[in-house]
């Protein structure tokens, strides 16, 4: 959520380098969004405070009135003039009180549906084309033979069942068995062990269901809300990914300054309905409504979260270095980036069998934006005005896209596959 305090006052803002609002209305435009609701939200703020300013003058107003009726009450006087005076009043107040709230929920409103501003080191272009190549490692995996798809790979060795998943629950479903399974379990073991013992982040498993609020306070609700599987009586959801549960951990709550920051990874299954993307990556593993994935979130104050979003991005890249498996990372440009991050690097991983590579983890930097929404602050000292942290999170990694990485680059010209050494401890064997 955006600081309306901030866009208001109209100071330096750091991470845009440039004036709140002019920088703000510059970050809508990069993001091909509607520059006019920057005034739209003013406007609505600068009346919901005069018609709260108005409220209380009346109510003032009131209780000078309610004060000159009690003392001619005391002394045997007519107030009848003055108590007609004071209904007029209390039904003004009653309609001023109502204009007030509407128009405060008319702000809440808008400010939930407003994107996060961009730093200004986010590259400037209006869809993927835009985005910039940061570093690759390791060249394109090569074979004297033509290389395979996941699926066909996968079908063929009867270690993963689409046909079965539909029959069982539907499009995007599927069976993994035998040594794909095994992998899948090896893989989820294999990150939470490097993110944990190498990488200093603290093991978490949280909820896989969660609340309304938990996904308003990270950003899914409510521009993303027909994305989520939804539980009925009481209103849950399953979660899209661990960023919610993790991120609302500290919702509410004023953080000692001398925790932060605060690193945590954590495994998931992960429920997205995909209810926008009809059409899009719904062969095979891409795209599936459930998946696995190993989350790294983290908690940092708002001098520190550029370093901290390098570090984490480095972190997941270590996952894929430890693999062997050839990767980008790029910098997603404003209109590719997501709708909370004010910055996003896209880790990309490379698929012989498709001849491209794919996304397997985005590193986003929040900014303030979720701690705004979530309520969570830090300070020093008690006596200390609270601030709001910063946050960041990214996948590290999604585990189904390791498996198809793994799957494509490590097959066999017998259609059978390696197991990257680095995992053998985890499985035992090499098929």
């Amino acid at each position: 959520m955006i600081d309306i305090k901030a866009l208001e006052k109209d100071e330096l803002n750091p991470f845009m380098n440039k004036n709140y609002v002019e920088g703000y209305k510059e970050s809508l435009k990069n993001r091909q969004a509607d520059v006019g609701v920057v005034d739209e939200l003013l406007n609505l703020n600068k009346e919901r405070k005069a018609m709260l300013t108005k409220s209380e003058a009346a109510k003032a107003s009131q209780n000078k009135v309610s004060g000159e009726i009690a003392k001619i009450k005391r002394s045997g006087g007519d107030a009848s003039g003055l108590l007609q005076d004071m209904q007029v009043l209390s039904d003004e107040i009653k309609k001023m009180q109502e204009q007030s709230s509407a128009a405060d929920a008319r702000v809440q409103e808008l400010i939930l549906t407003l994107p996060n501003i961009l730093h200004h080191t986010t590259p400037i272009g209006t869809s993927a084309e835009g985005n910039k190549v940061v570093r690759t490692v390791g060249e394109k995996t090569q074979f004297s033979f033509k290389a395979k798809e996941h699926t066909e790979i996968g079908e063929a060795l009867g270690i993963i069942d689409f046909e079965r998943g539909g029959k069982v629950s539907g499009a995007r479903f599927t069976f993994l068995r035998g040594m794909a399974a095994r992998l899948e379990r090896a893989l989820i073991q294999f990150m939470m062990d490097v993110h944990s013992d190498r990488h200093g982040y603290e093991e978490m498993i949280p909820p896989f269901i969660v609340n309304g609020k938990s996904l308003e306070g990270t950003g899914q609700f409510p521009k993303f809300k027909n994305d989520v599987f939804w539980i009925s009586n009481p209103e849950y959801y399953l979660i899209p990914t661990a960023e919610v549960p993790v991120t609302n951990y500290f919702a509410d709550e004023i953080l000692d300054g001398k925790m932060i920051p605060k690193s945590f990874v954590a495994y998931s299954p992960c429920f997205r309905s995909e209810a926008g993307s009809h059409g899009k990556d719904t062969k095979g593993l891409i795209r599936q409504h459930q998946f696995n994935k190993v989350e790294l979130v983290k908690f940092t104050r708002p001098e520190e979260s550029a370093a901290e979003h390098e570090k984490l991005t480095k972190n997941a890249e270590e996952i894929l270095n430890l693999l062997e498996l050839p990767y980008k990372t790029v910098a997603l440009c404003s209109g590719d980036i997501g709708f909370g991050a004010m910055k996003c690097y896209d880790i990309e991983v490379w698929l012989p069998g498709q001849q491209a590579y794919r996304e397997i983890s985005s590193c986003s930097n929040f900014g303030d934006f979720q701690a705004r929404r979530a309520n969570i602050r830090f300070r020093d000292n008690p006596k200390d005005k609270p601030q709001f942290v910063h946050t960041i999170n990214g996948s590290g990694l999604a585990v189904g896209r390791t498996l198809i990485a793994i799957l494509e680059n490590y097959q066999r010209e017998d259609g059978t596959f390696a197991i990257p050494k680095v995992l053998e401890r985890y499985i035992g064997t090499t098929r």
